[in-house]
């Protein structure tokens, strides 16, 4: 499968706008709202959030060839703080990653090592396109913990942001 840079560009960029604007609808919530047990693996919004925020720290760390990263810290990052200042920065370090991708190193392979110190490698276009996957299921998981709470969620289609990015 052939990808263009750019196309990796947009998609991060794009998980970048819709993780923003999941925070910015958790800023409004309750703290008993946001810690609310919704029984699933992350259980919370804060908690779902901060899986993606982790993950995204982890994968980052992964193709900058840096040494393996814990996770997560529960008692550092548990916090809609967290989120809000440092879920921006790294999308930042995403963006500014994506922007240095030409043809080729978007089809060269990523040596990494799991949390377990198994080694792996895959294609640059599967991990930026994994990274997306993955923030996208966690956001929609969220989503759904706002509408059963009765919010209305934001808007986080790709659609939506194609059509606000062809606006600009």
């Amino acid at each position: 499968m052939l990808l263009s840079p750019e196309l990796v560009r947009t998609h991060i960029d794009y998980t970048g706008w819709a993780s923003a604007r999941l925070v910015e609808a958790a800023g409004q919530l309750t703290p008993e709202e946001l810690t609310r047990d919704f029984g699933t693996a992350d259980k919370t919004v804060l908690g779902t959030l901060v899986h993606a925020f982790a993950a995204d720290r982890v994968w980052m760390v992964r193709v900058a060839g840096d040494p393996p990263a814990k996770f997560m810290d529960a008692e550092k990052d548990m916090h809609l703080s967290v989120l809000q200042n440092d879920w921006p920065a790294l999308m930042q370090k995403w963006q500014a990653w994506a922007l240095s991708l030409t043809p080729d190193a978007v089809m060269a392979k990523v040596a990494w090592k799991d949390l377990k110190g198994n080694s792996f490698e895959m294609p640059t276009w599967q991990i930026a396109l994994h990274l997306v996957n993955h923030g996208t299921h966690h956001r929609g998981q969220v989503s759904g913990f706002l509408r059963a709470m009765g919010k209305v969620p934001p808007s986080l289609d790709l659609a939506r942001y194609y059509r606000e990015l062809a606006q600009k």
